[in-house]
Order: structure tokens, then sequence, then C-alpha cells
């Protein structure tokens, strides 16, 4: 559809059809920017025509995931600022303001990791469920899975964030509000994992996929329910990218889009 210049990090269906993807130049300039893609009436093979929409100012460190916590809302991760953006979208997801949202130590990341390079993120994927009433997020250089209390009609913290469990390697996550579980990406573990969304059953969290080790989980990032009647709760797309930031075996396999489909006794 469209190659940019500079890393894509985030993606959020903003409308039917509109998408808010986040575009950071780099992590040395750490220019970031959203831009909008408008597919409506779009026809494959055709040209699409990306537009920015915002440019943040020089507290941006380098964006990460991204979510709605509201129509016209968005929550972004800076991964290495240690904090989230809220954006507020105008009309038509045609220009955005923004803000920090909360920053906490657990959203920090690890200069003195000793994991080798790229350096480890700190927050990383984010998530809101408005059932629980939770924004959710990894950071992983801290090892963790959190959640911060969110007012539902200011959309701002509610309160400071919480850890929910331990979990190493993690990086994005889908949310199932019936189940009460996150599916948690571990990027450079090559593992698919289940972890509760409440506090206090960290022993709950369970290898879902990866272990042992499959040739087709290696390197998997984001991760998103499908659409289809009957898909929440069951079937998973899961990007990978092939090892690019660690090859289990040294080697990097293809970049892939994965279906995944939970069944009962995975819950195990």
């Amino acid at each position: 559809m469209h190659r940019f210049d500079h890393p894509i990090t985030g993606i959020v269906e903003v409308e039917p059809d509109v998408f808010v993807i986040s575009l950071t130049e780099g992590y040395t300039t750490h220019e970031s920017h959203l831009v909008r893609i408008d597919v409506n009436g779009w026809t494959p093979g055709e040209p699409v025509s990306p537009e920015i929409i915002f440019t943040f100012d020089d507290r941006v460190r380098a964006l990460n995931g991204s979510c709605l916590l509201y129509p016209g809302v968005l929550a972004i991760a800076d991964c290495f600022a240690g904090l989230i953006w809220r954006v507020d979208l105008g009309q038509g997801a045609r220009s955005a303001t923004a803000r920090v949202w909360l920053a906490h130590d657990t959203m920090a990341d690890d200069p003195d990791s000793e994991v080798a390079p790229p350096p480890q993120p700190g927050v990383n994927g984010v998530r809101y469920s408005a059932r629980t009433g939770y924004l959710y997020y990894t950071s992983t250089a801290q090892k963790v899975f959190m959640r911060v209390p969110v007012d539902p009609a200011a959309l701002d913290p509610a309160g400071g964030a919480e850890f929910v469990a331990a979990i190493d390697n993690a990086d994005d996550f889908c949310v199932d509000e019936d189940a009460g579980f996150a599916y948690v990406t571990r990027h450079r573990a090559n593992t698919l994992d289940r972890v509760p969304l409440t506090p206090r059953h960290g022993s709950e969290v369970r290898h879902l996929a990866g272990d042992p080790f499959d040739e087709v989980l290696v390197g998997p990032s984001s991760a998103v329910w499908g659409r289809s009647p009957g898909d929440y709760g069951r079937v998973i797309y899961v990007t990978t990218d092939g090892g690019t930031t660690a090859p289990p075996d040294g080697t990097v396999r293809n970049a892939a889009l994965l279906r995944v489909e939970l069944h009962a006794q995975a819950e195990r």
C-alpha cells in the first residue's frame, strides 16, 4: 500500500477504514509523527495518500503501541521516555493535540540491561478495556504487566499504576474481557502467553504457543482479535518479525502474519 522511509510502530483504526499510524524517524533525532491513512473506496494496487496530522515536541523519545481510549482519543506508549501520551483527534482525524497521560517508574527502559542490543523498551503494548475500566500495559525492560484505572468520563487516570503479573520479553497483547485474560506476545522468547487481567493471579500465567519451540512463531510482536463473527476470544492475528532482534539459532526468518486459533484445551 505504501512504503515509508522510517519505522512504523503503532496502528489504530479510529473510524471505519481510517487509520492513524505512529511514525518515529529515528532513535537519535526522536522526531515522531502521527499519520492518517484513509482507505475508504481504496482498491488494491492503487496508491494511498498518507497525511501527517501531528508532530510531537522534543519530549518524545520513541512511540510504540497504541490503542483507542474512546472514539477520537488515543493512548500511545513512549517506550524510551517511560510514559503514555494521550492524543485527542480533531474532526475526521485530520488534526490532533497531545499531552502526557501518565508517567510511571514501571514504564522506564533499562539502559544498563545486559540483554543484547537493540535496547529493551519500557512501556510497550497498551490496550484499554472499557468493561473492566482499566488501561493495561506491558513494560519489556521492567518485565511486568500493569493496569491503570481510567475515569470513564474524563478518560484520564483515576489512580496509580498497579502490578498485575510478572512476565519477561513481553511486547504487545490483546484482551479478552469475557474470559478475564490478556494474550501477550513475548517477542524475544518466541511464545504467546495467557496472562490474567486481575492482580494476585500471577500463577495463572501460561505459555499457549511456542513452548516447545515452534518454527512458525519466531519474533511475535503485535496481537489483535479477528473481526469475523465468533472470532473474539477465539481467533488472534499475530505479526512476527521472523526473529530480527533475537533469532533463536542465528537465522532470521521471513516476517509473517499468523492466524492463531484458541481451543478450550489451550486454557489448561
